[in-house]
């Protein structure tokens, strides 16, 4: 809280969610200097010595193993767009978490273990004896476990080293490949529903509002039957219907633009009862009032979608491009008629829009030689059906303006521009002897990037579709090259979340790989070698086998905010790496041999390991298990922390030994 004020940090869902990752993070240095404190005590030495002895022993690898664990979070730190302003604090609150917790693990944890060493509880105290008993009993066993099972298991892989070691590798890419080949979902961000469903509907610009209350009867008529269909009026807190205005927009969003307005839109609004007071997903709703809506043909696009949390925008978004804005338009209906081909998505749109009808007119060359130019002409239309100023008078403080035009029985009708009159510096001319006339289309908005007149055509992924990889392989192998060749010069991009997507790795890869650099030289400073940071590293992939593992448990796909996670576990596994080697080197430091200094140091720091991975993992608990949807797109980032810290700790006690 000391460090969030100044770095205008709020209290919010995801500074709450950084102080539930501490929960398990925080306790990690004071469990190896507490059970460091207490092996001294148990070799006979006095409470206040023990103290002292046992924090000075993990003062080197307790604060670099807290440095890299800063150091790790520190990639999210410049994540860009709007993932990055959310994903940001994060680290901020891990890291002043982490800064105070060394501080209160040096100074503090052991000034109250060297009073509290040795008493016990007070004496005949029968509140606290079956606790005592339960602890002894738990340290009994732990240590049965670590003589009778864990050290015989330790000398069968270091016998059997190499192919420990590369059974692990084979795990860990068959994890990757799986991951890369599609054979486990990606997607960039999760799907959240929310509590309320939309069905937007656009008509051709210009539609008499008369037809858009008739589209707004049918979307009503098809909500009604499918308010039926949940359950009855009971499941629906209320409905909102607006005419000439696109829906609103839910949460933070990757994109979009401003709100549309005209008589040609018309949307529908179904806000649900919270998720856990009706039986059926916001998704299911959406189902049933898609079904019950009629076939409506004059319809330039409707969309039907529920409004959850933060958007990473449509699944599906091919942005076209091309110097004719015909040809543009053919390609982008084209486009949207390939997407509604596949089964796996719904609610394509197409942005282009053919917008008001208007009169273009273009001069004749008999025009140049009365006198006249395109102004003249245009001044001269203006002037006979909008107005021109003829004077201004001043009456008291107003000042009014006395416009004129033609009567309003000769700008009634397009003939009336016809038979319009223009003079000329040679003499008056009928505009039809200056100009030509030709019918066209005003765009009502106009998108461009780099210059460039683009249009896009969206979709959003059908229910039980996870995953947009499939869609878009097939786009790329086939689709973009069909068009390419039939509409010439039409270039074609995957923006929305795709773009996103590789934004986000473009940023958080090589400041990941910087990270790395800044732990492999944290790590070298203090062990006085470059092989055994990289031993100490070793364990950081095999972060990525228990996140996946635990997504498939948990049945969430992975997306961009479980790399995240995977990202900030480096610091977590290092952790438990850095302690153990440390301790091997101070058995062969000791004069023990590399075989027995490792089984020693292996067996002397499996309680730590073992608590300050099974602290991260349930601390992680609160936020794996929690229902609501504002946490629904915190969850990846949380599974893959508490089951990635849970897999490496397998790593750490029996394939860092044998490496």
């Amino acid at each position: 809280f000391l460090f969030m004020g100044p770095l205008d940090v709020s209290i919010n869902m995801i500074t709450l969610f950084a102080l539930i990752i501490t929960l398990g993070l925080v306790v990690d240095d004071a469990i190896i200097i507490s059970e460091n404190i207490y092996r001294a005590s148990q070799q006979g030495m006095g409470r206040l010595e023990a103290a002292v002895k046992g924090a000075r022993e993990m003062s080197m690898p307790v604060t670099f193993s807290v440095l890299t664990t800063m150091v790790a979070f520190a990639p999210l730190l410049f994540v860009p767009g709007v993932m990055g302003k959310i994903f940001r604090l994060i680290p901020i609150v891990v890291m002043g978490v982490l800064f105070f917790s060394l501080v209160e693990s040096f100074y503090v944890l052991p000034a109250h273990l060297s009073h509290k060493l040795g008493r016990g509880w007070p004496a005949g105290s029968r509140l606290m004896a079956p606790i005592d008993r339960l602890q002894a009993g738990v340290t009994r066993r732990l240590e049965r476990f670590i003589e009778t099972r864990y050290r015989p298991l330790l000398g069968t892989f270091l016998e059997q080293r190499y192919t420990t070691v590369a059974v692990a590798v084979a795990i860990l890419l068959i994890t990757i490949g799986a991951v890369v080949g599609g054979v486990i979902p990606f997607a960039f961000f999760p799907q959240i529903e929310g509590d309320v469903v939309t069905a937007a509907a656009r008509l051709p610009f210009g539609a008499p509002v008369d037809r858009t209350l008739a589209v707004r009867a049918e979307l009503q008529a098809a909500l009604d039957l499918a308010i039926e269909e949940s359950g009855g009026s009971e499941s629906i807190r209320g409905t909102i219907s607006r005419v000439g205005q696109s829906p609103t927009q839910f949460g933070p969003s990757f994109g979009g633009g401003p709100a549309l307005t005209g008589s040609h839109l018309v949307s529908l609004e179904a806000s649900l009862v919270p998720q856990d007071q009706r039986d059926f997903s916001a998704a299911e709703f959406e189902e049933w009032w898609r079904a019950h809506v009629p076939a409506l043909a004059e319809l330039e696009s409707l969309t039907i979608a529920s409004a959850g949390g933060p958007s990473a925008g449509a699944a599906v978004d091919v942005q076209l491009s091309h110097l004719d804005e015909d040809v543009l338009a053919q390609a982008s209906r084209e486009m949207t008629n390939r997407l509604r081909d596949f089964p796996a998505l719904i609610n394509v749109d197409n942005s282009y829009a053919e917008g008001k009808p208007q009169l273009d007119f273009q001069l004749l060359p008999e025009a140049a030689g009365v006198g006249l130019t395109s102004t003249d002409v245009a001044r001269a239309i203006r002037s006979s059906f909008f107005g021109a100023e003829a004077l201004r008078e001043q009456r008291g403080r107003n000042e009014i303006k006395v416009m004129v035009r033609l009567p309003e029985e000769q700008r009634a009708s397009e003939q009336a521009i016809q038979d319009l009159i223009v003079n000329t510096p040679n003499g008056a001319v009928p505009v039809l002897y200056a100009a030509e006339f030709t019918r066209g289309r005003s765009p009502t908005r106009i998108t461009r990037e780099d210059g460039r007149r683009t249009v896009n055509v969206t979709a959003e992924l059908a229910q039980g579709v996870v995953s947009s990889r499939g869609v878009l392989a097939a786009l790329q192998g086939s689709v973009f090259p069909e068009l390419s060749s039939a509409f010439p010069g039409l270039s074609m991009d995957l923006v929305g979340q795709q773009r996103e997507m590789q934004e986000s790795f473009m940023s958080i890869g090589p400041n990941y790989l910087i990270a790395l650099v800044v732990m492999f030289g944290l790590l070298a400073i203090p062990f006085r070698s470059y092989i055994q940071p990289l031993i100490v590293l070793s364990a950081v992939p095999f972060g990525i086998v228990g996140a996946v593992v635990g997504h498939l448990v948990m049945g969430y796909t992975l997306t961009m905010i479980s790399v995240f996670g995977i990202i900030a576990l480096s610091g977590v596994v290092v952790n438990d790496t850095l302690v153990l080697v440390h301790a091997i080197n101070t058995h062969q430091r000791a004069g023990a041999s590399i075989r027995d200094a490792v089984i020693e140091g292996s067996a002397g720091r499996l309680r730590p390991i073992l608590l300050t991975s099974l602290t991260t993992f349930f601390g992680l608990l609160p936020i794996i298990f929690e229902t609501s949807m504002q946490a629904r797109f915190l969850i990846p980032m949380a599974i893959s922390l508490g089951f990635g810290a849970l897999f490496v700790t397998v790593i750490a006690l029996l394939v860092v030994p044998a490496l």
